[in-house]
């Protein structure tokens, strides 16, 4: 009998926490995305590449000279020189040029 009213409460016990823990969903981390999935367009890079460079050159320069802030006034800003057509069609290389010239121009006529 004594035994009885102990093992009672000892397998209860024992059912409700094991039965508790079946019920959770198991998570786990997505895997990584393939290979050049984030991957930047040769086309951009490259525009992103020879605008900053030649718009750091440019606002040093300008800096340098005593010429005001004007990066839509230089030339390379209307030309974008660099462009390729075996990367892509000009209209995106343009505007990630012209995005990236304005970004260096800034850094390079601040610092200089």
């Amino acid at each position: 009998m004594k035994l009885s009213y102990l093992a009672l409460p000892v397998v209860t016990a024992a059912c409700l926490l094991t039965a508790g823990c079946a019920s959770h969903t198991a998570y786990y981390a997505p895997p990584p995305p393939p290979a050049g999935y984030n991957s930047v367009p040769p086309l951009i890079e490259r525009a992103d590449q020879v605008g900053f460079r030649s718009g750091t050159e440019d606002g040093g320069r300008d800096a340098y000279n005593g010429f005001g802030y004007h990066p839509q006034h230089d030339r390379k800003f209307h030309s974008t020189p660099g462009y390729d057509s075996a990367l892509g069609p000009y209209e995106p290389y343009r505007d990630a040029f012209r995005r990236a010239y304005l970004r260096g121009y800034d850094q390079g006529f601040h610092r200089g």
